[in-house]
């Protein structure tokens, strides 16, 4: 039976396998994975504050907030008048098409490592990881 530090180094060895991966494939596109995670979460979530942003990609309100004003003076990103004194964000086109590209990408370093897994492993995989990451009442 594998120890809880077992498959806690196997479970990070895999994000640090995708996250490598993923970076490397996405410069193609002048891309950073935490940035195309940006553009994603931006594309779920159009209402999203620098904060919701900053914890959806794990990063501090600072950095997302430089991050943000990178992404702008690289014609991925807006910024929107919000309700009152808030300043929302927005995608452009382009950075909608590097979105899209950027996710063909990421599907492509995912199934590298998740595509030789059955349907029925892939959801009992995302249930058990979903279960373990959930908050403990």
């Amino acid at each position: 039976m594998a120890s809880l530090q077992e498959v806690g180094l196997a479970v990070k060895r895999l994000q640090w396998r995708h996250h490598r991966t993923a970076n490397v494939r996405l410069a193609d596109l002048g891309l950073s994975l935490v940035q195309w995670d940006v553009l994603r979460h931006l594309h779920a979530q159009p209402e999203a504050s620098l904060h919701d942003l900053a914890l959806l990609t794990f990063q501090t309100d600072q950095s997302m907030g430089a991050l943000a004003t990178r992404m702008i003076k690289r014609g991925l990103l807006v910024r929107v008048k919000g309700p009152g004194r808030a300043v929302r964000h927005r995608l452009t086109h382009h950075g909608d098409e590097v979105r899209l590209a950027g996710g063909e990408i990421l599907d492509g370093v995912l199934h590298e490592s998740l595509g030789s897994l059955t349907p029925e492993q892939r959801d009992q995989l995302h249930e058990l990881l979903t279960l373990a990451a959930a908050d403990v009442p």
